[in-house]
């Protein structure tokens, strides 16, 4: 399944669009094909999308689910990412009013939601409740085979959570094709999943099968690409992330991309969780990575430095100082393309 194509789809955001957890609704107002026509967030209703995130879109802004039936949508899609991946409690009555107006629902966050009778009472003929976050069936533990695969497997890495490795594998996977790479992009989050029609949600996998089902996609995918971008997910740094390491050892990289938020001295929401300086935690990762030697040595061939917050000058000297500290090419490949890091890639 993917986000549908061919109907009207609303974002519900409250809170999402200036705050902290609204990734996965703008992550697919900046990517997704899909009809979005409105987005939800109480905070800024008839604000404009663009000035407040420089997303080039132009989607109205309103309250509410009622206030948003003004656009006809047929979908509604729960566009924020909280910590924990619960479902807030004043989303409830908005959830409730989508299905009662006729909406299906997709759902990334963890609470699933096709399974309780109140909300399958509201469905009529023809709606139905994506829970996207799934283990998927038939899984085991990871065997370190798809080091065995032909292609590239370049996998995004953090600093922190948040903070762009879904963005960078997007614009190295279409920047791939743009060369005329047969190329793959592998989600492995609820966004990808929304976007791509196919991947895996990893954080739904129990950890003992979390590596083993990396390397079942990944190996779904390898002999028919070139080159596979993995979608990253967590970060080695986080004290919650459990998601980073089986990414890896399920991968079996070829290449490491480092994406990092220009200034950032410490994990979000966790300061006193310091960020040390990037060339450590390039060495961690590639450490990491060929576990001592035990697999193959990985590199870290580049920096994706999420820029968002700085404007244009700020950014291009954030670039210039990351070169500069790492040695490595850099940039923001959101703002300015990613074509600095797919050279590195396949210089490597």
């Amino acid at each position: 399944m993917r986000l549908p194509l061919n109907q009207r789809v609303a974002i519900l955001l409250h809170e999402g669009i200036s705050g902290a957890h609204g990734k996965t609704g703008l992550a697919l107002l900046r990517y997704s094909e899909a009809q979005i026509v409105v987005a939800i967030d109480r905070e800024c209703p008839g604000r404009s999308l663009s000035e407040l995130t420089g997303i080039k879109r132009d989607v109205p802004i309103v309250a509410s689910v009622a206030a948003a039936l003004e656009y006809k949508p047929e979908v509604l899609v729960i566009g924020i990412a909280p910590q924990g991946g619960a479902i807030p409690d004043d989303y409830w009555l908005e959830i409730k009013t989508a299905l009662d107006a006729g909406m299906s629902l997709v759902n990334g966050l963890h609470t699933p939601l096709a399974n309780i009778p109140e909300l399958n009472a509201l469905l009529k003929p023809g709606q139905l409740i994506w829970d996207v976050r799934k283990e998927p069936a038939n899984l085991g533990v990871a065997t370190g085979m798809a080091r065995t695969l032909p292609c590239r497997r370049v996998l995004t890495v953090g600093t922190d959570m948040a903070i762009g490795k879904m963005s960078t594998s997007l614009e190295l996977h279409w920047a791939s094709r743009l060369r005329g790479w047969r190329s793959k992009f592998v989600a492995t989050g609820q966004t990808g999943v929304m976007l791509e029609g196919d991947g895996l949600a990893l954080d739904a996998v129990r950890v003992d099968f979390a590596a083993g089902a990396v390397e079942q996609t990944v190996t779904r995918y390898g002999k028919n690409y070139d080159i596979l971008h993995i979608e990253g997910q967590g970060s080695l740094l986080h004290p919650g992330s459990t998601a980073t390491l089986p990414l890896i050892r399920g991968s079996q990289p070829t290449q490491l991309v480092l994406v990092h938020r220009a200034g950032q001295n410490h994990v979000r929401n966790y300061p006193h969780v310091a960020i040390p300086p990037l060339s450590k935690v390039i060495g961690l990762y590639e450490t990491v990575a060929s576990a001592g030697g035990a697999f193959s040595y990985v590199p870290v061939v580049g920096i994706a430095l999420n820029t968002a917050h700085l404007d244009e000058f700020a950014a291009q000297e954030a670039i210039a100082q990351t070169i500069v500290e790492t040695g490595l090419p850099c940039t923001d490949v959101v703002r300015f393309g990613a074509g600095v890091l797919l050279d590195a890639v396949m210089k490597n």
